[in-house]
């Protein structure tokens, strides 16, 4: 080949390079269109896991959606048993924000990750989740743009980390969804396929478990000593009725309705927690639970004598809401320690889970009782889920 031959062949391999990226191009679809389907398939993927595993690791799903509706609604979202609309609209609003992810991940970071294939993109979406929930439960939800602390306080991290990482999990079907039918490369096709496949059998043994669990056949109890446990479970039972009795009392009475409305979550959010003490003690002991003794009860951290009770009922008026703060704030520490014990022994990894949960909640309560709010409401979630020590 001449030098003076090599101009005439440079415009043709231009014009099929062209060629070739204009079929490609016809191929694929838009990012943008894909993102959007697979915001839908991830966010649906996620509220099912989470509606469907919840009670596995202690977790009432209906007091978890009401809560997560408080963050736009409010206190309109909080009432002592979680209503069809609030949950409704709490998932509403995880979807709409998990949607929201997938669209930032691949419509407005597209021009990194649209191309890529699905097991990057998985490498990928898992320190993603890890991202996303930390900037929702670090600051989009408790500061900027809702500055509302209760998730924050209420929740540990680790949820909102599960919930965005079986949401994550779903990203790898985006290197289908951006091609048009019949067009996507061959090795991706058998990939989401598999994929998909198995998110189908994880729902499928999801769906299951939580079918026999509602009807009372959880997996075997797998702790290592059985009376810790059982004195465990009926403790906290009996500590948390009283807790609800006391949250109750201040539904009806409470001035501000801060406390009225933070009370509601108290009663909603400890009986959920009994319901499911009482379907793991049948499971696992087959056999209805004992009652507690009064020396028991006497015994228990931050148990309120029958005094202090006739103390919150016949409180003036005025002074309602700082005795019950004071009263309350008591029954939490107590249940706080009782479930900080759980956490650190050998007991069945559900009901550590659960304490731990318990542990995060009953300490971020103390803090909302107290007005927490903004950075300090952060600050203190923070230190409440990875301190060892009780406040």
């Amino acid at each position: 080949m001449t030098a003076g031959s090599q101009p005439a062949h440079f415009p043709a391999a231009r014009r099929a390079d062209q060629s070739a990226s204009y079929v490609t191009g016809e191929r694929r679809r838009s990012r943008w269109l894909a993102a959007a389907e697979l915001g839908l398939i991830s966010s649906t993927f996620s509220t099912i896991v989470s509606q469907l595993f919840a009670a596995r690791i202690g977790r009432d799903a209906a007091v978890d959606w009401m809560t997560v509706a408080a963050i736009p609604a409010r206190d309109w979202a909080i009432s002592a048993e979680p209503s069809w609309h609030a949950i409704l609209a709490g998932i509403a609003f995880h979807q709409w924000a998990d949607f929201s992810w997938a669209l930032l991940f691949f419509g407005v970071l597209g021009r990194w990750t649209a191309d890529l294939r699905p097991r990057t993109i998985l490498l990928l979406a898992l320190p993603w989740a890890v991202f996303s929930s930390s900037l929702e439960w670090f600051v989009l939800v408790p500061l900027f743009p809702f500055w509302q602390p209760l998730i924050t306080l209420q929740q540990p991290y680790w949820i909102g980390l599960l919930v965005h990482g079986s949401s994550a999990v779903m990203y790898p079907l985006f290197a289908r969804l951006r091609w048009r039918r019949g067009h996507a490369p061959e090795h991706d096709v058998r990939f989401t396929n598999a994929w998909t496949t198995g998110a189908l059998g994880v729902v499928a043994v999801l769906g299951a478990s939580a079918l026999f669990g509602g009807h009372g056949y959880e997996s075997p109890w797998i702790g290592r000593v059985r009376d810790a446990d059982q004195t465990y479970i009926r403790h906290m039972t009996a500590h948390h009725a009283q807790g609800i009795e006391l949250a109750r009392i201040a539904v009806g009475r409470a001035q501000a309705p801060h406390l009225q409305k933070l009370a509601m979550l108290m009663v909603a959010s400890q009986s959920g927690e009994n319901r499911i003490f009482e379907n793991w003690w049948l499971s696992w002991f087959d056999t209805e639970m004992p009652d507690c003794s009064t020396e028991e009860r006497a015994a228990m951290p931050g148990f309120l004598t029958a005094a202090e009770m006739r103390e919150v009922k016949t409180a003036s008026p005025d002074q309602f809401d700082t005795v019950f703060v004071e009263m309350m704030s008591k029954h939490h520490r107590g249940a706080v320690r009782m479930a900080d014990q759980m956490w650190h022994s050998q007991g069945d990894p559900r009901l550590r889970i659960m304490a731990h949960a318990i542990r995060h909640e009953q300490q971020g309560e103390i803090a909302l009782m107290h007005g927490a709010n903004g950075i300090a409401a952060v600050t203190t979630a923070f230190h409440n889920m990875l301190g060892d020590k009780v406040n």
